[in-house]
């Protein structure tokens, strides 16, 4: 018998279940239909899991350094089993954590592959949900007032880059590595990319990185990419840029080599292992998208900007639409979409005012314009930059690298970006993006008194700054 639903969400990630939530607190009856588990990508394959094997690189490197700090401590070891078990713990925790908020939420859960069917004697338009149950039970049918696509992204290979999982990984497979290797090759310099090198350089690994645009982070402002580039080839890191990898030379017989072209000339990298760090993909395959009018260009779903596609009882959100795969992201636009279909009147969401982060050491955090993309549109521009260095906090913590950069309009003195290289940049970020969200000036960012000693008051001396009136610089 089928049963139906005032909504049903396609995947249980981030957006989906935090969307089926705010949707259960409106009121209205919700499903979820995932395939895996519970928490998608970000709580299982990617923000999470990542964050947990950074934090034990850093524990590992800050041990290492304790001398400096006038502990003494024998020779540190990596027991790298016991760093997996506690990553698996913390997923493991926040797993039950979104399972009791869906019972709480008396949200049903159908685990399986649900695809969306077109008009059928369930319903005239398209929309019906047929679940392909994991257990091998009969299909389960549901039928949606709305329905809301959260299927997320997959990372993606380079044709002649097969995927083996062991000596050629994507960042899935990489999380659940036995043991580490001794070297490795990573192909992307990108988030994911910068954040593993960082991560397998502060446990020991050698680590080679093979960019193929001219630069990593390349959605980064160019003065925080330069400090990321220093910081890592400080760690051992070796960064090749503008490599453009030959996936026909790859060759796996002893670890793995591969060649890149740099400059016009064939070299080869040789290591243990490869991660391929290059993008990912948004999962719109095998559910059903065929049997509606929903419009997919360049790989992503089309909507507008309440997340609504060609059928209009039909939303989608997060990595499937492509734009800022984030998992911040992709919530904030599940409740939007929810509030949209609710009839609540959201406000559309406003992509610059979002905050981007990246945890490698040192963490990088921004939100709005580069200077380059100031200067793209036109804006005549004012910058603001003060160092860690002059932080009596960075010092006390042993990490006076890095700077916070601030970009404003000299014609009106509006907020334009913020951008941090450094200690704890991604904890020090949702300032900048308040001052977002309010439009601030530097001015009222520097008359908002900030506590002595804290790693924030770069921020306070750079919004000074912006204007030459910094004290400590």
């Amino acid at each position: 018998m089928a049963e139906e639903y005032d909504l049903v969400v396609l995947g249980g990630g981030t957006g989906g279940y935090v969307a089926a939530i705010r949707a259960s607190k409106l009121g209205l009856k919700v499903a979820i239909v995932e395939k895996r588990e519970l928490g998608g990508t970000c709580l299982h394959r990617g923000c999470i899991p990542s964050k947990a094997l950074l934090r034990s690189a850093e524990v590992f490197r800050q041990t290492k350094e304790a001398e400096d700090f006038g502990v003494t401590v024998q020779e540190p070891t990596l027991n790298f089993t016991k760093v997996q078990e506690r990553k698996q713990s913390i997923v493991d925790t926040l797993h039950n954590g979104v399972q009791g908020l869906m019972k709480k939420g008396k949200i049903d859960i159908f685990e399986g592959l649900g695809r969306i069917l077109g008009p059928s004697i369930f319903s005239p338009t398209a929309g019906t949900i047929s679940v392909e149950m994991n257990n091998g039970e009969e299909n389960e049918m549901l039928i949606p007032k709305n329905v809301l696509i959260a299927t997320g992204s997959s990372p993606k290979s380079l044709p002649g880059l097969e995927v083996d999982g062991k000596q050629v990984m994507t960042s899935d497979e990489a999380l659940y590595m036995e043991e580490l290797p001794s070297s490795i090759v990573i192909v992307g310099g990108g988030v994911i990319g910068i954040e593993w090198a960082s991560m397998l350089s502060d446990f020991g690994v050698k680590v080679t990185v093979l960019e193929y645009m001219s630069q990593i982070l390349p959605t980064e402002d160019q003065d925080v990419v330069k400090e990321m580039q220093k910081q890592m080839k400080k760690k051992g890191i070796n960064i090749v840029t503008s490599a453009k990898v030959m996936p026909d030379t790859l060759n796996k017989e002893e670890g793995i080599s591969i060649q890149a072209e740099v400059d016009g000339e064939a070299i080869t990298y040789e290591a243990d292992r490869m991660l391929v760090s290059v993008g990912r993909s948004a999962n719109v395959k095998n559910i059903g998208l065929e049997n509606t009018d929903i419009v997919v260009e360049n790989g992503v779903i089309q909507t507008n900007s309440y997340y609504q596609t060609k059928e209009s009882h039909i939303y989608a959100i997060g990595d499937v639409i492509g734009g800022m795969q984030l998992a911040h992201v992709a919530s904030h636009e599940g409740i939007t979409a929810v509030e949209h279909m609710a009839n609540q009147n959201p406000h559309s969401m406003n992509y610059n005012h979002v905050p981007t982060c990246i945890y490698s050491n040192p963490e990088v955090a921004s939100v709005g314009l580069t200077e380059q993309q100031a200067k793209d549109e036109n804006y005549n521009i004012k910058t603001g930059k003060f160092p860690f260095q002059a932080i009596g906090k960075a010092l006390v913590f042993g990490e006076t690298d890095g700077f916070v950069k601030i970009i404003a309009d000299k014609d009106t003195d509006d907020l334009l970006g913020v951008h941090m290289v450094g200690p704890h940049v991604t904890d020090m970020i949702s300032e900048a993006g308040l001052a977002k969200v309010l439009d601030a000036t530097p001015w009222e960012i520097a008359e908002s008194i900030h506590p002595h000693p804290t790693l924030a008051e770069a921020i306070g001396e750079a919004a000074m700054a912006v204007d030459g009136n910094q004290i400590h610089g």
